[in-house]
């Protein structure tokens, strides 16, 4: 072979593989190896091998990312062994995915099939049309992947039900990183009464999103405009009333075309995440928190974070186990206090309303569009099984009416958003709060008139004492915030300006919530450089903050082991006292220990990991160290784990150091958990 020969073959070869078709024909066919790419390049479709494993599926994947990131899987149930798989389009329109000639997976076009193609669209889409018809909306696709969904939702495909034609669209986690096949979590739509979306768990119910009320989804507290992507719901909850709409889903679209966002269900949660330069950051994560949990609190309880007792019985109800409710297991729920006297015509039940709630499961439910709030109410009072009611939409004045009827399951409280529920209540059990806050205020005018005369006496002094407060309390804070900024700088321990962490957490944004302590929240954020790092933003309501802020800064900057938390600096501005740490991907112990999905993953080698880790951490600070530091709150939820599960242990606050030779102390506080 001469060195042109040679040359002409070597150059076909570097030039095949930059040739890139988003398509092919009844006479083509594509084989391991070979990939169709969509024509903008934002998507590749071929043959790939999922983490460790060594077998092969058919999917799609982000092109233009350095990491593989799959989308969608054609043969998710039946791997190929081997590479030999390859990918044709039959004369009637399907494609079929073979493997030593034997049918391993395939698509079924109801549709009669004229000069058919297959093509990869810019949207992630693959789709079987005819020659020349392009318009999905008029029905011209014979098959399309995005009705075929796996553990991910494209912008523009829907999530929910084909009415006309009794078919759902539904998304499925992978079984595991090596393995595609359907998984435990699902995320769907429900078609109750007034119909919700759930992320199941198998066939138990894990999270529900809620039902649509309007603005958005009943179970999501921010009604924030998000700067990502617009979602809408189209919804036909009375086909009886409106027979043209034979849809009912959801879709998101992209502000920014640019933007790249993953909204799907892994393992653990449902999850929406962007593409940053180089790797995805979390936007938001459902459940958030234990509240989060399906009924986690029984029937007629609200469930809150931000209560010490996260679960409360609602007005006019009591625990159905008193023993088992002060013991924390609040799952057996409430029960009424004072029965309705719904049949009693002399006597009227009343209804207390609820602000700011996610309302309750809509399984038991009636939906009534046209009708408003006020007769809504009549319409309860006058059904003996009508448990609440609340308005179907409240955008705008609100309207329509939505009533529930037997057990109210899955109530949250919401610090902001939320909406408002009327719970019917016997009239007895108003009327009891109200005569004792009648006799609160009939004691409060007796007062009142024995003590004028003192209140105005009394009243120069009081003046003169509070301006003398206001001064010393400007006094005390510029004072404290010194004191702090000295006690920080004697450190040599760098200090961050808080623009800097407002920034890199979205303003304390709540999708960033990682964690709730005692002495505050903490929060996850992404510094300019792009590293990852933790925020424990002390509580303005703590009485006892300012000496765990700085006991907390004092030890760990001090203390250098690999399975202690690194402390890699603090800010002190205003009213904030930020402490900033190296991020753990992994969260905390306890919620793999109590998490009954998480905690499959703890094997025993991992297991016994984290013994040695947490074990090697407590010699370090109980003899190594040169402080002797005894951590006086050690828990579960105090040992974080890194992105390998390598544990950490964090949260000082509570700690005490001693003497090399000293082997006890006293304390005037009580701590511990």
């Amino acid at each position: 072979m001469d060195i042109l020969s040679f040359m002409t073959i070597m150059i076909a070869y570097m030039i095949v593989p930059i040739i890139a078709t988003s398509s092919i024909s009844v006479s083509e066919s594509l084989r391991d190896g070979e990939t169709l790419v969509s024509k903008g390049g934002q998507f590749e479709l071929g043959f790939f091998r999922p983490g460790n494993s060594t077998r092969h599926y058919l999917g799609i994947w982000y092109k233009q990312l350095p990491m593989q990131k799959v989308v969608w899987v054609a043969n998710r149930t039946n791997p190929i062994n081997n590479t030999f798989g390859i990918l044709t389009l039959s004369t009637t329109g399907n494609l079929i995915l073979s493997q030593n000639e034997t049918s391993v997976w395939s698509t079924t076009a109801e549709k009669q099939a004229q000069k058919p193609i297959a093509e990869l669209l810019d949207s992630g889409n693959l789709v079987i049309r005819n020659q020349g018809e392009t318009d999905p909306e008029g029905g011209a696709y014979l098959w399309q992947s995005f009705d075929y969904p796996c553990d991910t939702i494209l912008p523009g495909m829907k999530l929910g039900w084909d009415l006309r034609n009794d078919f759902e669209r539904r998304i499925t986690s992978w079984k595991s990183p090596d393995d595609p096949s359907p998984g435990d979590l699902s995320l769907g739509l429900v078609l109750h009464n007034y119909p919700e979306f759930y992320l199941m768990n198998g066939t138990e119910k894990y999270y529900r999103i809620g039902p649509w009320n309007g603005l958005q989804f009943t179970g999501l507290s921010d009604r924030k405009q998000n700067p990502v992507y617009d979602f809408k719901y189209v919804a036909n909850n009375d086909l009886n009333y409106v027979p043209n709409k034979d849809e009912m889903f959801y879709s998101f679209t992209r502000k920014n075309s640019s933007l790249i966002v993953s909204v799907s269900v892994d393992q653990y949660n449902f999850v929406i995440s962007m593409w940053t330069e180089d790797s995805w950051l979390l936007y938001s994560i459902t459940p958030a928190d234990v509240c989060d949990k399906y009924g986690f609190c029984g029937a007629y309880a609200r469930c809150s974070v931000d209560n010490l007792d996260l679960c409360q019985c609602l007005i006019g109800f009591i625990p159905k186990s008193p023993q088992q409710w002060a013991l924390s297991n609040w799952s057996q729920g409430c029960v009424r206090n004072i029965p309705l006297s719904c049949n009693n015509s002399q006597v009227e039940d009343r209804l207390f309303v609820y602000r700011g709630v996610k309302v309750p499961d809509t399984t038991h439910t009636l939906l009534y569009e046209t009708i408003d709030l006020e007769l809504c109410r009549t319409m309860c009072l006058n059904n003996c099984t009508c448990t609440a009611y609340t308005n179907s939409d409240i955008s705008g004045n609100g309207s329509g009416c939505v009533m529930w009827f037997g057990d109210l399951i899955d109530i949250k409280l919401f610090y902001t958003g939320g909406q408002d529920l009327y719970i019917r209540l016997a009239r007895e059990e108003l009327e009891t709060s109200n005569r004792e806050a009648s006799k609160g205020r009939n004691k409060s005018v007796i007062t009142i008139a024995t003590t004028t005369a003192a209140a105005i006496s009394g009243m120069l002094l009081f003046c003169i004492y509070a301006i003398y407060r206001v001064r010393r309390r400007i006094a005390d804070k510029s004072t404290t915030k010194d004191n702090i900024e000295k006690h920080l700088e004697d450190m040599d321990l760098p200090l961050f300006d808080l623009q800097t962490i407002v920034i890199a957490t979205s303003n304390f944004s709540s999708n960033n919530k990682i964690g709730q302590g005692g002495f505050g929240s903490v929060y996850k954020g992404k510094l300019a450089d792009g590293q990852e790092i933790a925020v424990k933003r002390l509580s303005t309501n703590s009485g006892q903050g300012i000496t765990e802020f700085l006991t907390e800064v004092k030890l760990i900057a001090k203390l250098q082991h690999r399975n202690l938390v690194k402390l890699l600096g603090c800010c002190v501005g205003g009213q904030e006292k930020l402490l900033v740490y190296e991020y753990m991907a992994n969260g905390s112990l306890d919620s793999f220990i109590f998490d009954k999905i998480k905690g499959k993953l703890l094997e025993w080698p991992e297991r016994f990991q984290i013994i040695f880790g947490v074990a090697r951490g407590l010699v370090y600070l109980h003899q190594d160290s040169r402080l002797r530091i005894i951590h006086r709150d050690l828990k579960a939820s105090n040992v974080l784990l890194d992105d390998k599960l390598n544990p950490k242990i964090s949260d000082f606050g509570m700690a005490r150091s001693f003497g090399g030779d000293q082997i006890e102390g006293n304390t005037n506080r009580v701590v511990g958990t």
